[in-house]
């Protein structure tokens, strides 16, 4: 395989996995917004428990979703397996 396919892989995943763990953040910061803000969203939340699970989940995906990115962007520019599998 050449070298030049290599460096264009790496860096692939890594942008791949930049976009994962901004997507983590975004659901994280969604999830935090939902559970905390006491204007927009509490009177819904407060009505049914469902959707108040539901951020507590969001939050819980969100980080999920983070820690993988983050942990597939250092596996990447290191070219690690074990990270990149994890």
């Amino acid at each position: 395989v050449p070298m030049g396919v290599l460096t264009c892989m790496k860096y692939l995943m890594f942008i791949f996995n930049v976009l994962v763990f901004a997507g983590g953040t975004c659901l994280a910061g969604m999830g935090v917004w939902v559970a905390v803000d006491p204007a927009g969203f509490q009177d819904i939340v407060a009505a049914r428990a469902v959707l108040s699970t539901g951020a507590w989940l969001l939050l819980a995906v969100g980080i999920a979703l983070s820690l993988l990115g983050f942990l597939g962007c250092c596996g990447a520019l290191r070219r690690s397996r074990p990270l990149l599998l994890l």
